[in-house]
């Protein structure tokens, strides 16, 4: 299958399952597994009498023990076993998932998190601040100069702006975004942000896909020096990418994958 028709297919796919509530796919793959199902379910009866009542799970059969197939799994993993390396003195994140990366680094340490969206469940060893990281006026909204020497944004600079998340929509969101987070890290400090990076577009409203050199200018002007460059590639394979003007010219040329930057903050930026 042509890899443009494919990628528009997984695309649709995704709107009709997680926008429309339908999913063709798992239909499928249900209606498969059915037999084998009812096959289990008469068999168990048979040499059972205690109640029993249907509660089909039908797809867990084909599934792996855990799922390793997602890029935010790896995004994760990687970035929090980087914090427990590196041992920083506050570590700040903004954005990221709560119930993956977050919880990750909140099992062996403190960590602070800022959202544009609240989180009202109290959770051990997180402190949260609803903050908008777009804003103009960053004194206002509590985004302090220096703050701290590690600063994580996982998959999510690329939604700042588009309104999905009950931001406003403004295209300049992610580079007002960076600059602020920019400005949290004292120099010396740390930066781990994961953004898609391909054919630069926006798909509204879910995210924007970057052309890496944009990251980059952008990571520069904001006083921000690249110490590794990580991508996640289709079937989820990792690796660590040597920039060149012609890696980063392919890498620009690709519909999607996901690229993994580690910074360091080298200078202050007025």
């Amino acid at each position: 299958m042509p890899l443009n028709l494919k990628n528009a297919l997984i695309k649709l796919h995704r709107i009709i399952s997680t926008q429309l509530g339908l999913d063709p796919v798992l239909l499928i793959r249900s209606l498969r597994a059915l037999p084998r199902y009812l096959r289990d379910f008469i068999a168990f009866r048979r040499t059972s009498h205690v109640l029993m009542r249907f509660s089909p799970c039908l797809q867990d059969r084909h599934e792996e023990g855990g799922s390793t197939k997602s890029e935010y799994f790896w995004q994760d993993l990687l970035v929090a076993r980087a914090i427990h390396a590196a041992m920083p003195k506050k570590h700040v994140d903004i954005g990221s998932r709560v119930d993956g990366f977050v919880a990750h680094v909140a099992s062996f340490r403190e960590i602070e998190v800022f959202d544009v969206r609240p989180i009202k469940k109290r959770i051990p060893g997180v402190t949260f601040r609803q903050t908008d990281f777009m804003s103009s006026d960053s004194s206002r909204d509590g985004i302090r100069t220096s703050y701290c020497d590690s600063v994580s944004c996982l998959h999510a600079l690329e939604h700042f702006g588009l309104g999905r998340y009950g931001d406003e929509v403004n295209p300049d969101g992610f580079r007002l975004g960076l600059e602020n987070i920019a400005k949290l890290l004292e120099i010396g400090g740390t930066f781990y942000l994961s953004v898609p990076i391909g054919i630069e577009r926006v798909e509204f409203n879910a995210n924007w896909i970057f052309d890496p050199r944009t990251v980059l200018s952008l990571a520069d002007n904001n006083g921000l020096s690249l110490l590794q460059f990580v991508i996640i590639s289709s079937g989820h394979n990792v690796s660590e990418v040597i920039v060149s003007e012609r890696v980063l010219s392919d890498l620009a040329a690709v519909p999607y994958t996901l690229g993994l930057f580690t910074f360091k903050k080298t200078r202050l930026v007025r």
